[in-house]
């Protein structure tokens, strides 16, 4: 079974966008996120700067297994909102990703299949303001070896292209590395042949 360690996501929040129908007003926004403990403050700061909105509605995705995903319709009738914010996470294929649309009511109702094109059309134009980009999911070792075994260690973190993230040298040397999550059984096995190096995984 093949590895999936690659995946679409922002780079950085997106900017403001808005759509309009009958005088409700959806703002969309985007966020990247890592965990669900983000989401909370999020919806807190939406909430304090739109304090006079009737609905703070939102979807998120994480992980690339696609297990983990929430859609809220704040209010709004049942799979209205939410659902359609979810609907464009998974149309443009992204995960690690928070999308909230906070609705201003303009006095008319505009049904369900209005609030369902509302919500996903605000979602769509905060995911097209936003910047797209793909990101590898990487296991990180710690490697430690005695200073003598520089050189063999550098050699094989240049050879193996591997990613370098802290390094700490005094009596002994203990490294950071990262690495691709589909590479990181070969790469933990190289590091192994050496025998001067004890690698494990940092969870």
């Amino acid at each position: 079974m093949e590895i999936i360690d690659i995946y679409k996501t922002i780079k950085n929040p997106s900017v403001e966008v808005i759509f309009k129908d009958r005088g409700s007003k959806f703002l969309g926004y985007a966020f990247p996120i890592s965990s669900e403990k983000e989401v909370s403050p999020i919806i807190a700061i939406l909430k304090e700067k739109h304090h006079k909105a009737r609905h703070w509605c939102y979807a998120w995705r994480l992980g690339v297994d696609n297990n983990l995903f929430r859609a809220n319709d704040d209010g709004e009738p049942n799979n209205s909102a939410g659902q359609p914010i979810y609907g464009q996470i998974l149309s443009f294929e992204l995960t690690n990703v928070l999308i909230v649309v906070v609705r201003y009511f303009g006095g008319t109702k505009l049904g369900v299949g209005g609030l369902i094109n509302a919500y996903k059309t605000a979602a769509k134009l905060a995911l097209n303001a936003s910047d797209l980009i793909k990101k590898t999911i990487d296991d990180h070792f710690a490697l430690n070896f005695d200073y003598v075994n520089m050189n063999k260690v550098m050699c094989l973190i240049k050879e193996k292209n591997v990613n370098l993230l802290k390094q700490e040298m005094e009596m002994d040397c203990n490294f950071e590395i990262s690495v691709r999550k589909k590479e990181a059984k070969k790469i933990k096995k190289a590091f192994e042949d050496l025998r001067c190096v004890n690698i494990k995984i940092i969870t």
